[in-house]
């Protein structure tokens, strides 16, 4: 299967008309038009530390709240005995 693929790989390249002295076109990938790994590192890195303080932050607001408690016993359920 394999050979059969380059076999008409090379067929189609030689009806066309075109060399090996061609070059092989350069692809362009969306993610590395326009930055670098470690402009997009630095990035990140910032925006994990800052959820990090904020996560915490909002952590100790809410646990330094405490919880209400109620002032009357529960209703007793009868009917679940």
């Amino acid at each position: 299967m394999a050979t059969a693929l380059v076999r008409s790989t090379l067929l189609r390249t030689a009806l066309r008309g075109g060399g090996r002295g061609s070059a092989v076109p350069r692809r362009n990938f969306s993610s590395s038009a326009h930055h670098d790994d470690a402009y997009e590192t630095a990035k990140w890195e910032k925006i994990t530390y800052l959820g990090i303080a904020t996560c915490t932050v909002l952590s100790i607001y809410q646990l330094s709240k405490g919880h209400h408690h109620h002032e009357e016993p529960p209703v007793q359920m009868v009917f679940l005995k």
